[in-house]
């Protein structure tokens, strides 16, 4: 059954029926799907979510869909104990969720467009669109493939060569946009109101947010019903830290996690962080930037949700951090290195801010920690390539095999040398 109420306005309390609206007409600010929580309790349960699918679909009780339509292999990614990473930073228990395994298009996005095209289907709509950074876009075209419907991607120009690949392969129809993300949301406003397309992340917003708690439900679940201490997520649109939030407390009014006060942190890359600024500040007033940074997926100088991100900081009694380009790509190694995930700029800047927060000793040594990594690297080749050695040829010789041994042992860095691996280019 569904326990849907209808939508309920966040900042008025405005109520309405469960339509294909983002605004409320009273005072403008953001819809959310409203539930009733106590005809849930004693039937939402441990049990029941275990029974479900092994997709995100098992927690169908707690999302505003009452027929999916895709979706159906996407969620229940890894939640990795992170002992050799949490051994280098000097943790007793670090955790990490790990989306880059997430299928079809290896992002965190599979979990809100899954919700949101299923949406959009049980509503009527023929055509879905998005305004993306890229994940959103691949996430979107494959999904809207599985359900057959027709998709338009809206996307910046400059966007990395893996990221236009990997929606392009879909067959949705692609539309560049001289401009940042901002540019492109505002268009995708203007193209919902004239031609009556579900775009995904503008009049389903309320829908496609829904969809990002599952990141949150299945931390919980993972973790053998418990929530860790501290939560440390990449913040763009603001889309998903709030609703992690959001899958935590509802799991805690369902009573089927105990309330531990679990800490949300905020991850943002230093070019482009208007809502970490705004916790340094202490208001919660978003001041739109420009961007420039390697971290594109996350590039969002205007975030919709930013406000109820700064709020959610505020409300668990979190922080934010921010990382440099440089920090962006430390992290992408270490956390290759250590862990043998390779994660996107998004997951690298999560990472590089998660050291800053642990070695301030804001989330302390001792405590759960869960870091978010929302991304595959495989997108972002472009990122890494200058910053790794990349070896010469040599001939099929044992005598030429002997010697760059013999250089690498000399030079005794982690085994190998990168005078002896590297050639010119």
């Amino acid at each position: 059954m569904s326990y849907v109420l209808g939508l309920k306005c966040k900042e008025c309390g405005h109520r309405t029926t469960a339509t294909p609206v983002h605004v409320c007409e009273q005072c403008f600010g953001p819809y959310e799907v409203e539930y009733d929580y106590a005809a849930m309790k004693g039937k939402v349960t441990r049990e029941s979510i275990q029974s479900g699918p092994h997709s995100l679909w098992r927690y169908q009780d707690l999302l505003p869909v009452s027929k999916p339509v895709t979706g159906f292999h996407s969620g229940m990614t890894p939640l990795r104990r992170a002992d050799r990473l949490a051994k280098e930073l000097g943790c007793r228990e670090l955790w990490i969720k790990d989306d880059s395994c997430n299928y079809p298009t290896y992002s965190y996005k599979e979990r809100v467009v899954s919700v949101a095209i299923s949406k959009a289907v049980e509503f009527g709509f023929d055509t879905v669109g998005c305004a993306s950074t890229g994940n959103l876009a691949n996430s979107t075209a494959a999904h809207a493939a599985i359900a057959g419907i027709k998709c338009y991607v809206m996307i910046p120009h400059d966007l990395e060569t893996g990221k236009v690949l990997g929606s392009l392969v879909f067959g949705p129809q692609m539309v560049r946009i001289k401009g940042n993300y901002d540019d492109v949301n505002r268009l995708c406003t203007e193209v919902a109101d004239k031609y009556g397309w579900a775009i995904i992340n503008v009049n389903l917003r309320p829908y496609y947010t829904e969809g990002a708690k599952t990141f949150g439900f299945e931390i919980a679940e993972q973790l053998g019903w418990k929530l860790p201490q501290h939560t440390i997520s990449p913040v763009a649109g603001g889309t998903i830290l709030p609703k992690i939030l959001k899958g935590y407390q509802e799991f805690i009014e369902l009573g089927i996690v105990e309330d531990n006060k679990p800490r949300l942190y905020a991850a943002q890359a230093a070019g482009c962080n208007p809502v970490v600024k705004a916790i340094h500040a202490g208001n919660d007033i978003i001041e739109p930037q420009k961007p420039h940074t390697i971290a594109k997926s996350i590039a969002i100088g205007n975030p919709a949700d930013g406000y109820y991100v700064w709020h959610g900081i505020k409300d668990s009694n979190g922080w934010g951090e921010s990382a440099t380009d440089e920090e962006i790509v430390d992290a992408i190694k270490l956390l290759a290195r250590t862990e043998g995930i390779w994660t996107e700029p998004a997951g690298g800047t999560t990472l590089a801010c998660a050291i800053k927060l642990i070695n301030s000793g804001r989330i302390p040594k001792d405590e759960s920690i869960c870091i978010c990594i929302t991304g595959n690297g495989l997108k972002t080749v472009e990122v890494v390539q200058d910053s790794l050695p990349y070896p010469r040829a040599i001939n099929a010789t044992l005598g030429e095999f002997d010697a760059l041994l013999s250089e690498a042992s000399q030079a005794g860095v982690n085994g190998i040398s990168k005078r002896a691996l590297v050639a010119a280019r």
